[in-house]
């Protein structure tokens, strides 16, 4: 259940929270201003925003909250592909658009470019094959 209040978020008193196309804009920025050997490794990604994550997706994770997820890697990770193996669906990253500006209120510790890359770069190694605990003590160093 929503905590009263939550997914209302006034970024400043007289300008609409960014919409899908800035949020993917700021994702574009984000991607490219990674390093040159980290987005070559990254290959063929489609990246893609929306507000919420569907239902379906929540029932899979067992999420109940909508506002708990802020992104999703979707496909067949780079360590579990091979070339013998067919690939229909391209490999996804979902960015959240609601739940990461939910988080960004809520914290009020970070940029939300540094947040909207965050989660990227957090998806992009669930597609090189990471686990959470993987990535999580990657960005400890």
């Amino acid at each position: 259940m929503n905590e009263p209040g939550r997914g209302h978020i006034h970024v400043h008193a007289h300008r609409p929270a960014p919409s899908l196309d800035d949020f993917a804009a700021l994702a574009e920025a984000a991607f490219e201003a990674l390093p040159d050997d980290f987005r070559a490794m990254t290959g063929a990604v489609i990246f893609r925003v929306d507000d919420f994550p569907p239902q379906e997706v929540l029932d899979e994770m067992g999420i109940e909250d909508p506002f708990e997820l802020t992104g999703l890697y979707h496909g067949v990770d780079l360590a579990h592909r091979s070339v013998l193996d067919p690939n229909p669906e391209p490999s996804m990253v979902f960015l959240y658009r609601r739940p990461i500006l939910d988080e960004w209120a809520e914290r009020g510790d970070v940029t939300l470019s540094e947040l909207i890359t965050h989660v990227l770069v957090h998806e992009i190694g669930h597609h090189f094959g990471l686990s959470d605990d993987d990535i999580d003590a990657i960005e400890g160093e």
